[in-house]
């Protein structure tokens, strides 16, 4: 069990490393190719915090455990809005755009509510068998490749002067894509099979273990982008790499799981799925709550007590 637990957070860190490798290499190859700046901002550190999450449900949904796979989605969606916000907010209060307030946040609902009908199929269509299946798949890419257009655009609006983008010699940037790709691979396998291992020995669910360790250790790149950027009174990229990262955990994450293979649907995740919602829907109201769009300390401290009570919940549920 400890050798598991051990391996799990080996795993883990090797991951998140393995994102961050793949990244600053690609995106320094990138530079080089004269690749616009925003196209590197938009396709490749945008897909990068998600990277974790997308391996971990790729090898996950491949090897059948589905209940590891959706757990993981749910619980970073949860883990990025009630702890990662609510640090970051708690750290400096948090000024967010009108953009984000208007369109990005209410996509995030959409997103969590399309998971929720898309999922309930005996309770919506009278099926046997609650499945997220390769249409439904499609669908939520489908809704993807429009986040990234919007995105696209949005971001064609801004300055793009400020390039800070390293660039490394060839030889180094190849070891770096190369090293970040078997990182993501090896992480995501070690990862999957001792969660797996450790739900089997310790009786517990996968979608516990995938609501808790998993999804906060594959949202530890956004934990530390926006725990950064508060200290650095930079706002804009703290809120805005959630409000993203949870836009692109289901509509490609979740999206491409499912085309690879259909994945099974555990009633009992309603309830996670129903706090996503609550949680995407104060964001939204506390814009509107004394000074207009600014996420307060106050604020803050409430998404982390109630990410308490949510772990609360989840461990005595089992």
């Amino acid at each position: 069990m400890f050798l598991s637990i051990l391996i799990l957070v080996a795993g883990l860190a090797i991951l998140v490393k393995g994102a961050d490798l793949l990244v600053d290499g690609a995106s320094s190859m990138a530079k080089k190719l004269k690749i616009p700046y925003i196209v590197i901002g938009l396709v490749i550190v945008a897909f990068g915090t998600s990277f974790p999450e997308l391996m971990i449900n790729i090898l996950a949904s491949a090897r059948g455990n589905t209940d590891l796979a959706i757990g993981n989605v749910i619980g970073s969606n949860i883990t990025n809005l009630a702890l990662i916000l609510g640090i970051a907010a708690a750290i400096y209060p948090l000024t967010i755009k009108a953009g984000t307030t208007w369109k990005e946040i209410p996509l995030a609902f959409l997103a969590v509510a399309l998971m929720f009908f898309m999922a309930n199929d005996i309770w919506l269509d009278k099926t046997s068998q609650n499945i997220l299946t390769r249409t439904d798949g499609i669908a939520l890419i489908a809704f993807f490749i429009i986040f990234l257009y919007y995105t696209y655009g949005v971001s064609k609006l801004k300055e793009s002067a400020k390039d800070n983008v390293p660039v490394y010699k060839s030889r180094r940037t190849a070891i770096m894509i190369i090293g970040g790709i078997i990182g993501l691979g090896l992480g995501g396998e070690l990862t999957v099979r001792s969660a797996t291992h450790i739900a089997e020995i310790a009786g517990l669910s996968e979608a516990l273990i995938g609501l808790t360790i998993v999804a906060i250790g594959t949202s530890l790149p956004e934990l530390a982008a926006s725990v950064v950027a508060a200290l650095k009174r930079n706002p804009d990229i703290a809120v805005g790499n959630i409000v993203g990262s949870n836009i692109f955990n289901i509509f490609w994450v979740l999206g491409l799981s499912s085309v690879i293979r259909p994945i099974a649907f555990s009633p009992s995740l309603n309830a996670d799925i129903g706090i996503a919602l609550i949680l995407t829907c104060l964001l939204f109201i506390f814009m509107f709550i004394g000074k207009r769009r600014i996420l307060k300390r106050w604020q803050g401290i409430g998404f982390l007590i109630i990410y308490v009570a949510y772990l609360a919940f989840v461990i005595i549920r089992g």
